[in-house]
């Protein structure tokens, strides 16, 4: 069910976003990344997760919260993969790793999701 993409979006970022906050200091040894960046990309995480679940519950959405979940997501892709780039040098693989697989799922929810964004507006079953 195209809804179900909300659901994803929304269990996916809170658990990554509380993650991020429960082991920061650990991940940011294993990762050789900077508590802080954790620690934003933590909020980042719960504040897309409550946006889209937020989304999720609701059965007519506008079509401009859908658009703007598809922007953010796609923004967030962007900024994971430049951080990837930037914290190469003194990241851990598992850093790189990390940044890059969730730039890379992030954006492959804003497409999903701007693909389905007439489904998810108006709260049709299939896309």
């Amino acid at each position: 069910m195209t809804r179900d993409l909300l659901w994803v979006d929304s269990r996916a970022g809170l658990a990554v976003g509380a993650g991020m906050f429960a082991l920061s200091g650990w991940l940011s040894a294993w990762f050789g990344l900077p508590r802080e960046l954790l620690w934003i990309m933590g909020a980042a995480n719960v504040g897309y997760g409550l946006y889209s679940g937020w989304l999720f519950t609701r059965r007519h959405r506008p079509r401009g919260a859908i658009v703007a979940l598809v922007v953010a997501n796609a923004a967030w892709a962007v900024g994971c993969l430049v951080a990837a780039v930037h914290f190469a040098p003194v990241a851990t693989v598992f850093g790189v790793l990390h940044l890059a697989g969730e730039g890379l799922i992030v954006g492959s929810l804003a497409a999903l999701e701007w693909r389905a964004r007439d489904a998810l507006a108006t709260g049709q079953r299939e896309a």
